[in-house]
């Protein structure tokens, strides 16, 4: 897992379906894991989603959160 991924996810739209148009960091899980059922599609909305998906079942999407420097 590479930095400019976790920034794709972030600021990424999903480009289809049901959610078009949510970032996909935003994606609900059992969305992703319909996608991890019957295949996640080719290309690089594929891979994101693979990411998305395998963060999202490890109890990962703190790593998502936008972290303010010098904040309160």
């Amino acid at each position: 897992m590479k930095q400019e991924d976790l920034e794709l996810l972030v600021t990424r739209e999903m480009p289809f379906g049901k959610h078009k148009e949510w970032l996909i960091a935003n994606l609900p899980g059992d969305y992703l894991n319909w996608f991890a059922r019957k295949g996640f599609p080719p290309g690089e909305i594929g891979r994101l989603l693979a990411l998305m998906q395998e963060i999202d079942h490890n109890g990962l999407r703190p790593l998502l959160e936008v972290r303010r420097v010098g904040c309160c």
